[in-house]
């Protein structure tokens, strides 16, 4: 009373020292609707296997049984040895033995079937997840780095694929077992009974402080692992860049600071759990002695036999730590929330547009595709416009270009022309040869042929890279796609030819080489429309010009749009647009032959 009328609040009572008040603060706080939101998402994984499940719990009840039956013969065992009554000696040992092994061979199955379960439902979230990032908007998803995307892709589905098959086995399995092996020493013993449940206040009283300590270093170890992950990938992908600036010392100083703070928060946890087991082990050996020492009275004063406090020694045990094993659930339960909202996260992001009406688009392929843009507006989430008020157009059988400064917007225009990104007002849009027009979104990207920035050439042979876009390509496709891409004069040349192994991000290529490679294989792909960004600046302007009249030539319904800093091939092109100041806008014939003449 008194501190309530000094700080006007209700002191706090029993179960809001308890791992229920945990719970019941959630609640108030309102995350506790997140939690239950959390687990029924874990629950639709469970429920696809809710019949190993129920085989879990039962194999587990009986394992449990088991492992009592045994305990209460082993002390039948002993009181017939200390009573020299040996003609029941050989059915106790039987029964013992029996019911051990029963019992270790349940829990080896037991750990068979987990282990079996689990690794299914972590391929079910894995793919499920992997399904959903495939297909989530591209700005949304552009919020994760990579490293902490893999973090939660593959830590955090471990943690949930194997709490959402334990978790809820573990509480019946223990409970079952707590109140029989309760009930057993029951029968036997009231005060004894209540000498081993002696832990059970304390563990209570203290779970809200263990269990929110717990909660805050997993988060915080969970998040700088992400950024750890972060650093290595990022490393990794650029290790050449690292080399050529001679930065090996700054990112090895780099990786060390990283892990330091990852092994201080992991170290902090692993010192906090010591402690926290120290104190309940402290706790149990108390309990443990002064269970011992009461069994050592009921002994000298005749009230029981040996076999009687050997069975008390053993369940009390047991039934203490069993007690443990349910409160530590708590935390489990609560760890697990954590994992699956971080999937959940990435699950719940935001779909690409699909407007099913694009597959009438197929039917016109052939002719090829008008990329039009009209009185288009486009920022990035909101923020300042990238494209204002611009306009573009670009039609079969044409060659035409972007060109500008680097940052201006160039890239932004590729995006929007793949539907990676929206306007945010005016059209970005197909038209077919009958007039029939489709918004750019993710049903029409099949119909472009794409080679980004940088080096995409992935480890494998030549022929694995180029069959990527059409799996039953012959060899001979694959030779016509890289004569037109002017590679096949150094590919020819290489020891296996298109079999020849190159390694990741096209190890063992230059860097023509592999923009060379890359052409072809958006040549194979045989798209309506090529889009080039930046694709040949590794290429000399003899080969640059040769490799777009051989497009145009073969393709010759093909929509081709290249993005350049260099005007060395405009005087191919049909039409070149600037990007410059946020504005997309047609230079004239003039222009265009002026900037060609410039270089």
């Amino acid at each position: 009373m008194a501190q309530k009328e000094r700080d006007g609040r209700r002191p706090p009572g029993f179960l809001e020292s308890t791992a229920l008040g945990v719970l019941l603060r959630c609640w108030r706080e309102g995350t506790f609707g997140e939690i239950l939101e959390d687990w029924r998402w874990i629950l639709t994984y469970t429920r696809r296997y809710k019949w190993a499940v129920a085989c879990y719990v039962i194999l587990g009840i009986a394992s449990s049984s088991l492992s009592l039956v045994s305990a209460v013969a082993s002390k039948y065992a002993i009181d017939i040895i200390t009573g020299y009554q040996a003609s029941k000696l050989a059915v106790m040992a039987a029964i013992m033995v029996s019911s051990s092994l029963a019992s270790l061979a349940l829990h080896s199955l037991i750990s068979r079937v987990s282990t079996k379960i689990s690794l299914y439902v972590s391929n079910d979230i894995q793919a499920s997840v992997f399904d959903k990032i495939l297909d989530a908007d591209w700005l949304e998803l552009s919020r994760y780095v990579n490293g902490d995307m893999l973090n939660r892709f593959n830590s955090d589905v471990n943690t949930v694929a194997s709490n959402a098959i334990s978790w809820l086995p573990s509480i019946v399995i223990g409970l079952y077992t707590f109140a029989a092996t309760f009930c057993v020493i029951l029968h036997y013993d009231r005060i004894m009974a209540l000498i081993a449940l002696a832990s059970a206040p304390f563990l209570l009283l203290s779970s809200r402080y263990l269990l929110k300590r717990m909660r805050r270093h997993s988060r915080e170890v969970k998040r700088l692992s992400s950024d750890l992950m972060s650093f290595e990938v990022e490393a990794f992908y650029n290790l050449d860049t690292i080399k050529s600036f001679g930065l090996m010392d700054r990112y090895g100083k780099g990786l060390r600071g990283q892990q330091e703070k990852f092994k201080k928060a992991s170290l902090d946890y692993n010192l906090f759990s010591i402690k926290t087991e120290a104190a309940l082990s402290l706790l149990g050996l108390a309990v443990q002695f002064t269970a011992f020492g009461y069994c050592l009275y009921l002994l000298w004063s005749g009230q029981i036999a040996y076999g009687t406090m050997t069975l008390f020694l053993s369940q009390s045990t047991k039934l203490s730590t069993t007690f443990n094993n349910l409160v530590s659930l708590v935390p489990s339960f609560l760890n697990s929330s954590v994992s699956a909202h971080r999937i959940r996260e990435l699950v719940q992001l935001d779909k690409e547009p699909h407007i099913p009406d694009s597959s009438r688009l197929d039917a016109y392929a052939r002719d090829g595709f008008e990329v039009r843009m009209e009185d288009l507006d486009f920022g990035y989430g909101g923020g300042p416009p990238v494209i204002t008020d611009s306009a573009f157009r670009a039609g079969p059988g044409e060659i035409v270009a972007l060109v500008g400064p680097s940052g201006e917007g160039k890239t932004t225009l590729i995006r929007l022309i793949l539907g990676l990104v929206r306007p945010d007002r005016g059209r970005a849009y197909l038209r077919a040869s009958n007039g029939l027009e489709v918004e750019m979104n993710a049903e029409t990207r099949h119909l472009f042929s794409y080679v980004p920035q940088g080096n995409t050439i992935l480890s494998g042979t030549i022929a694995e890279n180029l069959r990527m876009v059409k799996e039953d390509a012959t060899d001979r496709e694959l030779q016509e796609a890289l004569t037109l891409a002017c590679a096949w004069d150094f590919v020819s040349r290489m020891p296996d030819g298109i079999h020849s192994s190159v390694g990741e991000r096209g190890k063992g290529l230059s860097e023509g080489q592999a923009q060379r490679i890359a052409i072809a294989r958006a040549i194979l792909k045989d798209a309506p429309v090529l889009l080039l960004d930046e694709a040949t600046s590794a290429l000399d302007v003899a080969t640059e010009r040769q490799v777009l009249r051989n497009i145009i030539r073969h393709r010759p319904n093909k929509t081709c749009v290249v993005t350049t800093h260099r005007p060395s091939v405009l005087n191919l092109c049909q039409r070149v647009y600037r990007v410059m100041d946020g504005r997309v806008t047609e230079l004239s014939e003039e222009e265009s032959s002026r900037m060609a003449m410039e270089f």
